[in-house]
C-alpha cells in the first residue's frame, strides 16, 4: 500500500462529479485513515458504489493488475459486494447477516491487508421498520476488526436506524452536473440528439442518463402514453393490467417521472404555456390535444401522485396495489 502523504493522483480518478467525496476519501488515504464504516449517501446513479469499488481496488490491491482484475470480476475474497434481496422489501434476513455475512467480517483480511464490504441500497438492506439485520450488525460496527472496511451505499439514510447512521463516517453524493452528465454520455459514445434529452431528465444520475440515451426513453414514453390512454378510455382490466406492468417494470421509477413529465406538460399547456417552453418536444401534438381534456388541476394532481409513489412504495406497501388505486381514481375522477 502507498505510504501516506504519497501522490494519489489516480485514486478515485474515474470518480466525475464529486470533488469533495473524492478528496475526502484521498485525504482518508493519504493519512492512512480509513474509517471502519462509511455511509456513501446521495441520489441513485451518482458515483457512490463506483467511489466504493474504486477505493477498495486501490487499497486492495495495490497496483497490482491481476488482483485488480480479480476485484472487478468479482472474484476477490477481500472486497464482496451485499445488495438488497430481491423480495419483498429488500431486507437482509438476520440468519443470512449471522451465517453469510458477519463471519467474513470475524476473519477477514483473508489475502490482502484490507477487507471491503459493500452494502448498495443499504437503507433497503437494513430499513427502519426491519431492525432485526441492523442491530445485528450494529455490534459488528461498534467492535470493528482492523483492516475491516463497510460502506453502506444510501439513497434515504434517515431510513437506517440513528445507531447504524452514528457509527459510520458520512460521505456527501450529490447530483451529477449537466456537463458531466453529457461527458460520460459522450465517452459512451451517444448522439449529441440523445444526449440533450437524456440529460434533461436524468436528474443528474449517470446511470438514468445512460439508460435513456440508450433508448430507454422512446420506450417509457410509449408506456406513459398508454397508461394515460388507459386512465382516459379504459375499463378496469385494462388498468389492473397496467397496474401489474408498471409495478413489475426493470425501470418503474423512471417510467414514473416520465409519466409525470407528460402530466407536468399537460398541465402547462392547459395554463396557455407556449408549445416551444414543454419538456416532451416530440409530443407537442399530443399533449395539446390531452390539455383538451384534462384540466391543469387534474394533471398537477397527477404528477403530485407520481412524485409521492416511491414513498408510498418504501412503506412496504404492495406495488400493484398502489399503482392500482392511482389508476381507477384517475379513471373515475378524471378525464
Amino acid at each position: 500500500m502507498t505510504e501516506p502523504g504519497a501522490p494519489h493522483d489516480d485514486l478515485l480518478g474515474e470518480v466525475l462529479g464529486q470533488p469533495m467525496a473524492v478528496q475526502t476519501l484521498r485525504r482518508a488515504v493519504w493519512l492512512g485513515r480509513l474509517a471502519s464504516a462509511y455511509l456513501f449517501e446521495g441520489p441513485a446513479g451518482v458515483g457512490k458504489q463506483l467511489a466504493a469499488l474504486s477505493l477498495a481496488r486501490h487499497v486492495v490491491a495495490e497496483g497490482d493488475p491481476e488482483v485488480a482484475r480479480r476485484i472487478e470480476a468479482g472474484l476477490h475474497p477481500d472486497v464482496r459486494v451485499f445488495p438488497p434481496r430481491d423480495k419483498g422489501a429488500g431486507n437482509l434476513p438476520v440468519e443470512q447477516l449471522r451465517e453469510e455475512i458477519l463471519p467474513l467480517a470475524r476473519f477477514a483480511p483473508f489475502e490482502a491487508r484490507a477487507t471491503f464490504l459493500v452494502f448498495p441500497e443499504a437503507d433497503r438492506s437494513f430499513p427502519v421498520q426491519h431492525p432485526e439485520g441492523a442491530n445485528a450488525l450494529l455490534k459488528t460496527l461498534e467492535e470493528p476488526r482492523p483492516g475491516v472496511h463497510f460502506v453502506l451505499l444510501s439513497e434515504r439514510p434517515d431510513r437506517l436506524l440513528p445507531t447504524i447512521r452514528s457509527r459510520c463516517q458520512r460521505v456527501r453524493f450529490g447530483r451529477l452536473p449537466a456537463e458531466v452528465l453529457a461527458t460520460i454520455l459522450r465517452r459512451a459514445g451517444h448522439d449529441e440528439a440523445r444526449i440533450a434529452t437524456a440529460v434533461a431528465l436524468a436528474d443528474g444520475s449517470a446511470a438514468r442518463a445512460l439508460q435513456l440515451a440508450s433508448g430507454l426513453f422512446e420506450e417509457l414514453l410509449e408506456q406513459a402514453l398508454a397508461i394515460d390512454e388507459a386512465c382516459a378510455t379504459g375499463g378496469a382490466g385494462t388498468l389492473v393490467e397496467q397496474a401489474e406492468a408498471v409495478a413489475r417494470h426493470e425501470y418503474r421509477d423512471a417510467l414514473l417521472e416520465v409519466l409525470a413529465l407528460y402530466y407536468r406538460d399537460v398541465a402547462a399547456a392547459a395554463l396557455g404555456e407556449p408549445p416551444e417552453e414543454l419538456g416532451l418536444a416530440s409530443q407537442r401534438e399530443a399533449v395539446a390535444r390531452r390539455a383538451g381534456t384534462l384540466p391543469a388541476e387534474r394533471a398537477a394532481e397527477r404528477v403530485r401522485a407520481l412524485l409521492e409513489a416511491p414513498e408510498a412504495l418504501a412503506r412496504n406497501a404492495n406495488p400493484q396495489m398502489v399503482f392500482e388505486e392511482m389508476f381507477l381514481r384517475w379513471r373515475l375522477h378524471g378525464a
